[in-house]
């Protein structure tokens, strides 16, 4: 983490959301690559031959075949990479220093007191929170599912 600091520093991102934006479009995470790779490796070959004697190139095989075959194992990974930035409590903490720049984690943290915490308004606060992730799995389910379920499959 220091390392990340000093460069993000450096590159004068402190408190901005360029540190929490950025570099996540660089690496999906081992997890992800992997969960991928593995869906990507069950799509059989002879899908591709085919392709190609019609005459389709390797950007037309992709877009076309594998891409929209894809689309449960993108779904996981999608719904993997929300729910691990929307919860990130750490990352916004250490780059961000003005409570207007804060994220709705970090919010949540301001509804507790030094001394007291009202439960009620707390509880409330994470409700809203949690909304967005519990609409996102409840519309994504389908392709999460399949997701999971299809990759490793041969």
């Amino acid at each position: 983490m220091v390392p990340r600091f000093i460069l993000f520093r450096e590159l004068g991102w402190l408190n901005t959301f360029l540190p929490l934006i950025v570099p996540p479009y660089f690496a999906l995470g081992a997890f992800n690559v992997f969960l991928l790779r593995q869906f990507f490796m069950t799509i059989s070959t002879e899908t591709d031959d085919a392709a190609r004697i019609d005459g389709a190139g390797v950007l037309g095989i992709y877009w076309r075949i594998n891409l929209p075959l894809s689309k449960p194992a993108l779904a996981a990974v999608a719904i993997f990479v929300f729910k691990g930035h929307w919860d990130d409590f750490l990352g916004p903490l250490i780059y961000l220093n003005s409570q207007e720049n804060f994220t709705l984690a970090l919010g949540l943290r301001a509804f507790q007191g030094e001394f007291a915490t009202n439960w009620n308004l707390l509880m409330a606060a994470s409700l809203v929170v949690m909304l967005p992730m519990l609409l996102l799995f409840f519309f994504l389910q389908r392709y999460f599912i399949q997701g999971v379920v299809f990759t490793g499959i041969r």
